[in-house]
């Protein structure tokens, strides 16, 4: 029986289009994350999941520790959903309605740490909730992108501390204003954790490679220079730092306390050009033929389910069961057809399904109200996703 078989049966009685969790793929991927991590806890990335349910049942596995929310917003939401009591904000907060509920709960603010990486920060907080206000947990972003020479910036634009001299002047700011506790630093390194060595061709691969290891060598020397000068000013509960990506050799950052992960356990195409490991597609969604236009074409409804990030092929979802398809150059996948060709595409009839893969991990969430966590060739329960759940974090 082949896979697409397999997720035909379990969601025969359900109409397409339709999404699906492979729980059994799920699950080896978190083994595989938490054997990558080599002992140190994993904190799961919200953003890659964006399922409630999904999250509570990674949380319960062995290696995975508290989350790392996208939004304020959202922290604060699962804290009260009980999901955990251990949740970072990866990104820096401008909502003074968020900030406000932070402050009026005991909970929260003993939960939630936000992200700051300079004193505006702490002036956007104060001028959200006033002077007085109580105690709020922080994190220090270092950036980690890899500056081989001045003028040229590789990874992503983060924070604008970069040196150790820098994080020790924003974290003696930090401890010297009323209302905040720096109880963390956070480093993630983009152009590791975020960039596959397996792309492309053989010379782009090798230079993918080289930059790696360089620019893992150099954060390793500047996080740890950095983290010993913060924590001459104030102890710190955590050190964060890493991706899916880059597990291995941000593990063997002695200064890192835990890594964020969450991409591996969904395993969405943009995870397949890397060599360190291969998840297995966790996530998956279906889309019924709808028209037959030649021999060689079938058209399927919807489906231009586009990644964000930087346009370009790699962004698009890829037809995954049966083999052999692919979309026309000239229409990808569109906003409400979606015509594929290949081998496959002859023996295809109206109703049938074409099982694809979106581009990064998260995403599809925003596009179904519900998964079908599929076991075997049953639905072993339906839960609901994010916008299931009339939740919408930007």
């Amino acid at each position: 029986m082949t896979s697409a078989t397999v997720y035909d049966l379990a969601t025969k009685d359900l109409d397409p289009p339709l999404a699906v969790v492979d729980l059994a793929a799920f699950d080896a991927n978190a083994d595989d994350l938490h054997r990558r991590a080599a002992g140190k806890p994993i904190r799961v990335v919200s953003k890659s999941v964006r399922c409630r349910a999904l999250l509570e049942r990674v949380l319960a596995m062995p290696g995975f520790e508290g989350l790392m929310c996208y939004s304020l917003a959202e922290a604060i939401w699962h804290v009260e959903q009980g999901t955990t009591d251990d949740v970072v904000v990866a990104y820096p907060t401008a909502d003074h309605d968020a900030l406000r509920r932070l402050a009026a709960s005991d909970k929260a603010r003993a939960s939630i740490t936000i992200m700051v990486d300079s004193p505006e920060h702490l002036d956007l907080v104060d001028a959200a909730l006033g002077h007085g206000h109580p105690e709020i947990r922080v994190c220090l972003e270092l950036d980690a992108s890899w500056r081989p020479v001045p003028g040229i910036h590789v990874g992503t634009r983060r924070s604008p501390i970069f040196t150790a001299k820098q994080a020790s002047t924003f974290a003696r700011q930090v401890v010297a204003r009323p209302g905040f506790t720096l109880v963390g630093v956070m480093a993630y390194e983009g152009q590791i954790a975020g960039l596959g060595d397996a792309a492309g061709r053989r010379v782009n691969q090798l230079v993918v490679g080289w930059m790696q290891r360089r620019s893992a060598a150099e954060l390793a020397r500047r996080r740890g220079a950095a983290v010993r000068a913060v924590r001459e000013v104030t102890n710190l509960e955590f050190v964060n730092g890493g991706g899916t990506g880059s597990i291995e050799s941000t593990g063997a950052d002695a200064v890192v306390t835990e890594i964020a992960a969450g991409s591996g356990l969904i395993g969405p195409t943009l995870f397949d050009a890397y060599t360190r490991f291969k998840p297995r597609p966790a996530a998956l969604f279906a889309l019924p033929v709808v028209r037959r236009p030649t021999r060689k074409i079938a058209t399927l409804y919807s489906g231009g389910y586009i990644a964000s990030g930087p346009t370009g092929p790699s962004r698009q979802p890829t037809p995954y069961l049966p083999t052999g398809l692919k979309f026309l150059g000239f229409e990808g996948a569109g906003e409400v057809q979606s015509p594929v060709t290949g081998r496959a595409a002859r023996t295809l009839q109206l109703g049938d399904r074409v099982w694809l893969r979106h581009a990064k991990a998260g995403e599809l969430a925003e596009r179904f109200t519900h998964y079908h966590l599929v076991l075997g060739d049953r639905v072993e329960r339906t839960v609901p996703t994010y916008r299931g759940e009339h939740q919408n974090f930007g």
